[in-house]
Formats: structure tokens, sequence, C-alpha cells
């Protein structure tokens, strides 16, 4: 047998180690995009099961990005996309059709999906202007995972500019817009929370037939300072003659716009 020094073999350990490492890793997240793409209660899984004990017990809160235990979410790269992340509660919220959402002292998700937007920026290493920021929630009949969640993404150019128009509109007002063949209806707000809270902006108008499970909520900034200008809260559903469950397609998981920076 030939003789193997103490040296070479310590280096083949240290190779196998680093590979075996690099392979429980990609194991990991295989199996987390897996959870979250065939069980509908995968993202609960991840942010339950595994981010807010890590975070609470180890001050790690892998494998999200963040949690945030007194505004009680958790910020998630979404496996999909080029800096695409989710905002999703760390209490068991089924989603958008979910009646506490819409009380008085419940979370502010959104603002806390705005804030978020740090992070894509992070992913991009470009700052994003407000209006290229887009912030998203799917109907429960477009959904594929039953705990609310908010995409957290870049806006498609087109559609960023197809909103336009509507960025100096009185707060309060809608008005309807066709979007990618679909039939949506846009309002301003000046903030993201209590009464501006697009949940409670949407439901406050919807018709007595209307319901909250087969609505579509997408908001971006209205200008260049949202401080100045607000947010454009962008609403469609599926009880609505020529309208849809998703605005999801109204995103650009691509970032093209980040590349023309």
């Amino acid at each position: 047998m030939p003789h193997v020094s103490f040296a070479v073999a310590s280096a083949r350990a240290a190779r196998f180690a680093s590979l075996a490492a690099a392979l429980a890793a990609v194991l990991f997240a295989t199996s987390c995009a897996r959870l979250s793409t065939l069980d509908s209660s995968g993202l609960w899984k991840v942010v339950g099961e595994q981010c807010v004990p890590n975070a609470r017990d180890k001050g790690d809160p892998g494998p999200c990005t963040s949690v945030d235990f007194q505004k009680r979410y958790a910020v998630l790269k979404d496996i999909n996309g080029r800096a695409q992340y989710l905002l999703i509660p760390t209490d068991r919220v089924t989603g958008i059709e979910t009646p506490e959402i819409l009380y008085g002292g419940s979370p502010e998700y959104w603002v806390g999906a705005w804030s978020a937007g740090r992070y894509v920026d992070a992913r991009l290493k470009a700052t994003l202007a407000p209006t290229q920021l887009g912030l998203e929630i799917n109907s429960s009949q477009r959904r594929s995972q039953n705990q609310l969640h908010i995409h957290v993404d870049c806006m498609r150019n087109d559609i960023a500019d197809a909103l336009a128009p509507y960025r100096h509109d009185a707060p309060g007002t809608w008005r309807w817009t066709t979007l990618d063949g679909k039939r949506y209806r846009v309002t301003r707000v000046m903030s993201l929370a209590d009464q501006g809270n697009p949940f409670r902006v949407v439901e406050r108008d919807l018709g007595p037939k209307q319901s909250m499970a087969v609505q579509t909520i997408l908001v971006t900034g209205a200008g260049a300072d949202t401080a100045r200008d607000g947010w454009l809260v962008v609403n469609s559903g599926l009880d609505v003659e020529g309208g849809t469950g998703t605005a999801e397609g109204l995103l650009d998981h691509s970032c093209a716009l980040a590349r023309a920076q």
C-alpha cells in the first residue's frame, strides 16, 4: 500500500469536509425550495419552524434574511427571481382573506415590506427609485402558499410608465385602467399604515358582493420621494369584469430596469 503523508491526508480530509459542507448547503436549499413549492404550508414551515427558533435561540434568522419579533414578520429571499424577497408574518396568517389583518393594532406588513426593499437594493448593488420598487400579494385562488406573503421586487418598466398618470391624483380617489389586458383600479395613499394600510384601503371600497379573498394588491411609489408623493395602491379582483386575482405579472423578477441603470 502506498504511503500517504500526514500533510497530504490532512489536505484531503479538509477538501472532503469542504465538499461535504457545500453539498449539505445545496441539499438544504433544495429541500427548502421543494418544501415551499410542493407543500402549501411550506413557507410557514420555513419561517415558523426554522427562522423563528433560529433567531430566538441562536441569534441567527437563517434561512431567512431577518426576523423582527416586535413587528411580527420575517423577510426571506425567494427561490425565484434575481432579487425577489418575501415578507412573511411570524404568526400563522393564511392570506389576504384573513379578517385579522384589517383590525386596528394588527401588524403593519406593508410598511415592513416597503422597508425590505433595501434587501432588493443590496442584491442588485443599485438603489431603486420608489417608482421602480413593487410590493404584491395574490388572491387566495392565485397563490401556492397558505401563509400570507408579500412579494418585494422590481417593477416592470412598462408598468411603471403606465402608472405615471396617477402619481398626482388626490389621495383616496380610485381610477380604473387596463394593465396587461386586465382591469385594475388605482388610488394614491400618503401612508402604508393605519387607514392607509392597503388591505384596509381596498376593503373599505369593495362592493357588498365582493370579497377580499379574490383580490390582488400591488403597491409602488407614487414619485421620487414617498414622504412627499406617497404610494400608488393598484387593485383588481376575480369578482370584477375583466379583472384578475394576481398582479405578480406586473413585477419583473429579472429586474431588467436595474441593468439599465
